[in-house]
């Protein structure tokens, strides 16, 4: 059981600030999501970097957090805002994020108590928790400077998904800029990131020491294959995440030169409708709006199985872990002329990470072979590591503190690059403190 006692069992220190900028990782120093990230000064002024969960088999969970009264929620993942509610519960704290961040913490919420329910993981907060905590939000736009205590800061665009922002602060020693989820390239929803002049940049390495491939050529790439398997009489099962990268696959169908019976089910058309809600966030508000209105939405048991017959589904969970994707692939792997196609990250342990490594997932509780082509493409909406390493020289920071990376695998390979170009490079642990004079 995950049990916080608040107040006596966090592992942010006591201790006042007496000089410098302090900053705890509760979660996501050393390790991809589940980020918590405590800022302080001497000043006495306090706030909380997101609070999430990370969605792997079993989730990971952050540290407890200390008494905050402010936290910034960067963007709408679960890994970034899963444990919010607890926030709100323990320590009546205020929540700040972008209009369409607020607006999505319902659906996301709800749909990480139901998948905790069903698979029978335990969480810091119930549905009374989740309900009052709707009432938290605080909504900013984005470069509307704010005060809290005696720091100024404000949101900025961070590409990533709609409504996801970095934060700009202001404390009366440094200047600081913390990246949240980035990138610095356009995906088909959203602008990509700017960098901003800082002396101390937290910066989100997911893909430090890889790079992507080019995202029109990737694109293209997954056309074709599409094309090749709706011309030899196969469907296409495309599991994607609700929130953004569903919407950049119907974006790419639907802008593409191949006339396409497209599918569409699971969460992402709620928040297909709550970005359409939002336009401010998207790069092609009109975009979406047509391949969102193209795509035959499923809405009933009956849309499920005529979905068996498109030529294109697209459906949640992204990374097969149940969702209506598990069902669509039950059916269509007994016919060899149908492929899956993957095009996100698929987490150690999930249903899509099997598939992969095993050729097999649980499929309602049954270890089940698939004998399908599967095929991975890279829609990624991170900064690969030449955008990470051109976004730190562009903020000109002295500092910089990478999280939200692998400690093993990603985080050597950038830190390595970024010291050889001259940057004091910090490489935090969970549960450590850490002070920048």
């Amino acid at each position: 059981m995950v049990l916080y006692a608040p107040g006596r069992t966090t592992s942010y220190p006591d201790e006042k600030v007496e000089s410098g900028f302090r900053f705890h990782f509760l979660g996501g120093g050393e390790e991809v999501g589940n980020v918590g990230l405590v800022l302080e000064d001497a000043t006495g002024t306090r706030m909380l970097l997101d609070y999430g969960l990370a969605p792997s088999k079993p989730p990971r969970y952050p540290a407890e957090a200390p008494r905050v009264m402010d936290a910034v929620i960067t963007h709408a993942h679960i890994d970034h805002l899963g444990m919010a509610p607890w926030l709100n519960a323990s320590h009546r704290t205020e929540l700040h994020a972008t209009p369409f961040t607020v607006a999505a913490s319902r659906v996301m919420w709800r749909d990480c108590y139901k998948v905790s329910s069903i698979e029978g993981y335990p969480l810091a907060w119930d549905k009374r928790d989740l309900e009052e905590s709707l009432r938290a939000w605080r909504e900013h736009g984005f470069h509307q400077v704010q005060q809290t205590g005696e720091w100024d800061w404000s949101l900025l665009p961070a590409g990533h998904i709609p409504g996801a922002a970095m934060l700009d602060l202001s404390t009366p020693e440094h200047d600081v800029l913390i990246t949240g989820d980035f990138d610095t390239r356009p995906s088909r929803l959203v602008p990509g990131a700017a960098p901003k002049k800082a002396d101390i940049l937290f910066m989100e390495g997911t893909y430090g020491g890889r790079n992507h491939p080019d995202r029109i050529e990737e694109e293209q790439r997954l056309l074709r294959r599409v094309e090749s398997v709706v011309e030899g009489g196969g469907t296409v099962l495309i599991p994607s995440f609700a929130m953004g990268r569903g919407q950049d696959v119907l974006m790419i169908l639907q802008d593409s030169d191949l006339d396409l019976d497209i599918h569409y089910d699971g969460m992402g058309k709620i928040l297909t409708r709550l970005m359409l809600d939002h336009p401010e966030g998207l790069k092609d508000p009109e975009g979406l709006e047509r391949a969102f209105g193209a795509a035959r939405k499923v809405s009933s048991k009956s849309d499920r199985k005529k979905a068996l017959e498109a030529d294109v589904i697209v459906s949640t969970s992204g990374m097969l872990e149940g969702g209506p994707s598990i069902w669509y692939l039950n059916r269509l792997r007994h016919d060899s002329r149908n492929s899956v196609f993957l095009t996100g990250y698929q987490a150690e342990g999930t249903g899509g990470r099997r598939l992969l490594d095993q050729g097999r997932l649980p499929i309602f509780g049954s270890m089940t072979p698939i004998e399908l082509p599967i095929d991975r493409f890279d829609l990624s909406t991170h900064a690969g590591h030449d955008e990470l390493i051109t976004f730190a020289e562009e903020t000109q920071a002295e500092h910089v503190i990478l999280y939200h990376t692998d400690h093993d695998s990603a985080r050597p390979p950038l830190a390595a690059d970024l010291r050889e170009r001259g940057f004091e490079v910090h490489c935090p642990m969970n549960r450590e403190t850490y002070t920048i004079q």
